[in-house]
């Protein structure tokens, strides 16, 4: 039988700001895990969210 795909994907969502600023105080990137629609969403997501390295609200891009 074939496995069928959802509509739904999880996909991670990384901090802009602490992966490309080198001389921040904490190690490690901020990252949320959530979910989107593959068929309305085909592009890659970007949000606000809160950063808890950064402690301010930032734009967090899709990876991989």
């Amino acid at each position: 039988m074939a496995s069928k795909k959802g509509v739904r994907i999880t996909i991670t969502l990384e901090c802009t700001e602490c992966r490309s600023n080198q001389n921040k105080r904490s190690p490690g990137v901020s990252r949320y895990n959530t979910s989107k629609n593959r068929r309305n969403t085909t592009g890659r997501m970007e949000l606000k969210k809160f950063c808890t390295h950064c402690n301010t609200h930032t734009i967090h891009k899709e990876i991989k």
